[in-house]
């Protein structure tokens, strides 16, 4: 997660030259950004260079990154008569530039690596529309909640719908699998997740084209995993804050799952990422169906050398496994 970024020298030269959401909807960027980064890592799969947040515009809603202020969604959703006032537009439409980039980016990429395409989760994409951007707290997000239940269903029920047709776009564009994230659902009690958000998520899973890999990401969610897992996605992403093999006990050993080291260890020294990658792949246990990543995306000052080291590590390690187990 967060392959090509601020760590990386590549991209900073081009972010100087370029305001992100520029960067964001210039295919060419997006397919230089993608494609650099994965060869600089040499990671089995590419992520599409995008952000969860282009969708707030296909909302109806102006969207803004102000340098080193984050997100700011200058009309947030407050009421009832806002959510009415959000479009559902077509994606072609107001998204047509992310298709473009995954048509290109796929292009440019090496035929045998798959491209992961994304969205964020209809919670927490309505955390930011209710925010108005980042939050610690998310005190405005759960009033409008428990305020007015009806109006919180019919608010992520529309994101939900707009986000479906966004993640079906990008497979008709070219991607082989979509990940979801919900970077921000583990600020929720395990009963308000079960029944205000889980639902609003599977609906969008279902109605993914059949065949198409689904990964489920989320931050926090050890307390509510089994809820979390049942949204109805391939995979199951799982952060640091939980054992891979607690967790994996958990969602069933039929469930393939994606995690999880803590991206602060990428910022320490060579051989304690080599460490802890070892440590994660024996929680693993040479299953099938392990996906090695991060529990959350790299961070800026991450050397990009021990990024690299990483990814070598996991695959030197898991063909000694495979070669140990026959």
């Amino acid at each position: 997660m967060r392959q090509a970024g601020r760590y990386m020298k590549e991209y900073r030269a081009i972010r100087e030259k370029n305001a992100f959401l520029k960067i964001c909807k210039t295919k060419e960027l997006v397919a230089e950004i993608t494609v650099v980064a994965r060869r600089k890592l040499g990671v089995d799969a590419a992520i599409l260079f995008a952000d969860i947040l282009l969708i707030v515009e296909a909302l109806g809603l102006p969207l803004d990154f102000p340098k080193a202020d984050g997100p700011l969604i200058a009309k947030p959703v407050r009421t009832a008569a806002d959510v009415d006032a959000l479009l559902e537009a077509d994606p072609e439409e107001t998204l047509g530039y992310v298709f473009d980039a995954v048509r290109l980016t796929r292009a440019e990429l090496e035929k045998d690596v798959p491209l992961i395409g994304f969205a964020g989760a209809p919670f927490t994409i309505a955390a930011y529309l209710i925010e108005g951007g980042s939050s610690k707290d998310f005190e405005k997000t759960k009033r409008f909640l428990y305020e007015d239940p009806g109006r919180w269903e019919k608010l992520l029920a529309k994101i939900s719908r707009v986000t479906a047709r966004y993640l079906t776009g990008q497979v008709h564009a070219g991607v082989q699998a979509v990940q979801l994230f919900d970077s921000w659902a583990g600020c929720l009690e395990p009963s308000e997740y079960r029944e205000h958000v889980m639902p609003h998520t599977a609906a969008v899973f279902a109605a993914i084209p059949a065949g198409v890999p689904t990964i489920h990401f989320g931050t926090g969610t050890a307390p509510f995993l089994e809820s979390f897992a049942a949204a109805g996605s391939t995979v199951v992403g799982v952060d640091h804050r939980i054992r891979l093999d607690e967790a994996w006990q958990r969602i069933g050993y039929d469930r393939p799952i994606q995690g999880n080291m803590d991206p602060l260890v990428l910022c320490s020294s060579l051989e304690n990422v080599k460490n802890h990658a070892a440590m994660i792949l024996d929680q693993a246990r040479g299953r099938a169906g392990h996906i090695f990543n991060l529990g959350h995306g790299i961070l800026p000052d991450t050397p990009v050398e021990n990024a690299a080291a990483l990814v070598e590590t996991v695959h030197e390690t898991s063909r000694g496994i495979q070669e140990f187990l026959g």
